[in-house]
């Protein structure tokens, strides 16, 4: 039990009580005297002296209090700063305290206001880096640990995400809906990976890969979501049948039009059988991925992938297998068909099945239809396509 005493003694005698660090050096002085069986002698004023008419018991009582109490106003003395023993030299030891605690626990409140008021008012602003944001709130975190005042991890968690600015809304919706339990020191590295994923990709700018008009194959950037402006009827049909010099457009041919070509009706047959379209294909960007970039298609009819990487179980396919035509006319092989394995910014992973591998395209595209197939819910709201299964949040466009 000495051995124990003298130990524990000795963590209060490390660092002397200098004012600032007062809340530590009491919390440590109360473990040391309730080890001892001392601790009343802090929490109740000094009893009056039973008298000589007093029993023995209460006698013995009385001596025991006095004794533990110049054995603790010593330690409390010895474990103070020299200018803090010249003031409290003539108390006991419950005097002592009570003064501390009128001195410093005033200056601790007007600590913990003043540290709590710049956590929940701290603020990321764009373009300023989030590791050293959120270094600086888990400091406030950590100093208000120290005045007893400690957040919960979630509680910590909840006030980072809430000083993020609004590029960040995509990640804290993922956070959120996918209850991810993480500690500060992770949700830092996540925040750190996300704002590098976000500075790779850039402006979310909507893709159309379609007929471009001129010379040459253009891929276009739109702001609207991949549909032309409707025509009307009349200029739908032909007037006067085809001309001689008229061409079709599909194989350039004259002397008839595209929709009964011989060889269009063929290429549609074909990718019907291999699930393919021969529609334009028109994307926009989705934030599914950590890594590369994807877009969200309504036109192809198969999930294409721009390499190999992520791509399982695949079976190569010979040249002409399998063509898909975009909406510019051009043709375009797919080389191998699998199952691409997609990681999700929130963990989850997408396994994108009779995914076809076509190295000419710039943009990894999944198809909606493969989706709904699948049994997830799409939802359309304020702009923006959300991905669900199981009510569960994979992303969205």
């Amino acid at each position: 039990m000495a051995n124990n005493t003298i130990s524990l003694r000795s963590l209060i005698e490390k660092e002397k009580l200098n004012g600032i660090n007062f809340l530590d050096w009491f919390r440590n002085l109360r473990i040391v005297l309730k080890q001892e069986r001392k601790e009343y002698v802090i929490e109740e004023a000094v009893p009056n002296d039973p008298g000589p008419n007093a029993s023995r018991a209460d006698k013995d009582k009385f001596k025991k209090h006095m004794d533990y109490m110049l054995d603790v106003g010593c330690l409390v003395l010895a474990t103070m700063t020299p200018e803090l023993q010249k003031q409290h030299k003539d108390m006991v030891a419950y005097e002592m305290i009570q003064n501390l605690k009128e001195i410093y626990e005033g200056q601790a409140r007007q600590e913990r206001y003043e540290t709590s008021k710049a956590l929940f008012q701290c603020k990321r602003s764009e373009g300023s880096p989030v590791g050293a944001h959120v270094i600086k709130m888990m400091g406030y975190i950590k100093t208000l640990e120290k005045l007893g005042f400690a957040l919960n991890d979630e509680l910590a968690i909840d006030v980072v995400l809430q000083s993020l600015p609004d590029s960040f809304n995509q990640f804290i919706l993922n956070f959120n809906m996918n209850e991810i339990n993480k500690t500060l020191s992770q949700l830092l590295g996540m925040l750190r990976t996300a704002e590098g994923n976000m500075k790779k990709g850039g402006s979310k700018s909507i893709l159309m890969v379609r007929e471009a008009k001129g010379k040459g194959n253009k891929v276009a950037k739109s702001k609207g979501i991949g549909k032309t402006k409707p025509r009307g009827k009349e200029a739908l049909k032909p007037k006067g049948g085809v001309s001689k010099d008229g061409k079709c457009l599909h194989c350039g041919k004259p002397g008839h039009w595209k929709r009964k070509c011989h060889i269009y009706l063929e290429d549609v047959k074909k990718a019907k059988a291999v699930g393919a379209s021969v529609s334009g294909i028109y994307v926009i960007d989705v934030n599914m991925s950590t890594s590369s970039s994807w877009g969200l298609d309504t036109g192809c009819g198969s999930h294409i992938c721009t390499s190999v990487q992520g791509l399982h179980m695949r079976r190569n396919l010979a040249k002409g297998d399998i063509d898909l035509r975009v909406g510019n006319g051009a043709r375009v092989a797919a080389l191998a068909v699998g199952t691409y394995v997609l990681s999700l910014p929130s963990g989850l992973i997408l396994n994108l099945e009779n995914c076809y591998f076509v190295p000419s395209l710039t943009k990894n595209i999944i198809f909606v239809s493969c989706l709904d197939k699948i049994g997830f819910e799409i939802i359309v709201k304020n702009n923006s396509c959300s991905f669900y299964i199981d009510n569960l949040f994979y992303g969205s466009a």
